[in-house]
């Protein structure tokens, strides 16, 4: 198993559910719906990917080498940028700053990173050799 990688998933996790809570108790009586459906897919999408790299932690075992290792920091990255994004986006509506339109360009570089990951996830089974 790819430790990092487990570990990293782990506590992406964590802040996964803590930032989930805040945002179902702490975020919904100061944001618009609009901002809250932002945040909530930024912790839904960054959910989807820390059970992916934690299934890529595991499948190191297995399957390692190269492609598999950047399939965990693509999916990584996906996180930092798409979700990233998302909040930060949520967090500058809730301050009422309305000159950060060009965040909104980060999220598809982090859609990138996931497609990426997902595509070197398969691609690295299908080179690994094993049935």
């Amino acid at each position: 198993m790819h430790k990092q990688y487990l570990v990293t998933a782990a506590w992406l996790a964590a802040i996964t559910v803590a930032l989930g809570a805040f945002g179902a108790h702490g975020l919904k009586a100061i944001l618009t719906p609009a901002s809250l459906a932002t945040f909530e897919t930024g912790v839904r999408y960054q959910f989807y990917h820390v059970f992916a790299l934690a299934i890529t932690g595991i499948l190191w075992k297995e399957y390692p080498g190269k492609l598999l290792l950047m399939a965990g920091r693509f999916f990584i990255l996906g996180i930092l940028f798409f979700s990233g994004s998302l909040y930060l986006l949520t967090f500058l509506a809730a301050q009422g700053i309305s000159d950060f339109r060009w965040v909104g360009a980060i999220t598809p570089v982090g859609g990138l990173f996931f497609i990426l990951a997902w595509f070197l996830l398969g691609l690295s089974l299908l080179r690994s050799g094993k049935q």
